[in-house]
């Protein structure tokens, strides 16, 4: 049975709102394949096109896909199944404003490397690096604001998290009727951090199968990745201190609820595996993922 196609071209939106119109709308254990362009749109194709700043519309999302039966309370399971990649090639960028080094006078704002797409490769210059799909940015509908898909909030949106990739099974927590997922700046290759602002940015179409997890008994409210080898939590925050603080918080409180104990004994557990990591800290908010092995959470959402 074929899989239905939700393109860029039909629809996609440069904010997260509360009152988004589906373009498509799957079944609860629907499987799908979403497309996606690059996070400028085709705007850099040679490394001649610059980016004298970051656009007002940027990292265009696929979607929105509304989710029957998903109500606000419950949480929507993204199981990511396949992530290929669309373009011959992808593009690295610096723009004046933006990046950890934004202000360095060594490094030049705006400038931009093209990275050529070979067999399971991207070339960086003569560099070789293995191809390793992630989505940079999806989520849902909000509670309340409108949040623009440059940053990353407790729906989701630009995460940038190395994590949102094939093998992973994603969590959101629902704010409106239909969950309204939506994704978009995929990146060919990322390193944890996205220092420079970019990935090897590149388009995509992903496999995936969505479905409305009701009743957890834990109170999701950011979103939360499962690897197969790890379960993390995820927090975006004005600071990274503010960011890892809530990321701790949310797995404590996971531990609590799946091994029965208090929660500074669950906080505690969470000091000696796993561990904090830096998703990305050039957005306006930054994101940072707090993890352990999944032995220790084999079903973080189930009773």
């Amino acid at each position: 049975m074929s899989r239905p196609v939700v393109s860029y071209s039909d629809g996609h939106v440069y904010a997260f709102d509360p009152d988004m119109t589906p373009i498509h709308t799957a079944a609860d254990g629907e499987s799908l394949t979403v497309k996606t362009a690059d996070s400028l749109e085709g705007a850099v194709q040679t490394e001649s096109d610059l980016l004298e700043e970051i656009p007002e519309e940027v990292n265009a999302a696929t979607g929105p896909i509304a989710v029957e039966g998903a109500e606000p309370g419950d949480v929507l399971a993204v199981e990511i199944e396949a992530v290929r990649l669309r373009e011959d090639q992808g593009r690295v960028v610096t723009a004046p404003g933006f990046g950890l080094l934004q202000n360095h006078e060594e490094i030049e704002h705006p400038s931009t490397r093209i990275t050529p797409v070979g067999d399971r490769h991207i070339l960086f210059g003569d560099i070789r690096l293995p191809v390793e799909p992630v989505i940079g940015t999806i989520g849902v509908a909000t509670a309340k604001e409108t949040i623009a898909t440059l940053i990353p909030h407790d729906h989701g949106g630009n995460l940038d998290t190395t994590d949102m990739t094939a093998g992973t099974t994603a969590y959101f927590p629902v704010f409106q009727e239909g969950a309204m997922l939506a994704m978009g700046d995929a990146k060919a290759t990322m390193a944890d951090g996205e220092m420079c602002g970019t990935g090897a940015e590149i388009g995509v179409e992903i496999d995936l199968t969505v479905s409305v997890v009701t009743d957890s008994p834990v109170d999701l409210r950011r979103p939360l990745v499962q690897t197969g080898e790890a379960v993390k939590t995820i927090a975006s925050a004005e600071t990274l201190e503010a960011a890892c603080k809530q990321a701790t918080e949310d797995l404590s409180r996971l531990l609590a609820q799946e091994h029965e104990m208090s929660l500074t004994d669950a906080y505690m557990l969470s000091s000696l595996t796993g561990g904090l990591q830096i998703s990305q800290v050039v957005d306006p908010l930054v994101t940072v993922r707090c993890g352990v092995p999944g032995e220790h959470l084999p079903n973080p959402l189930k009773a």
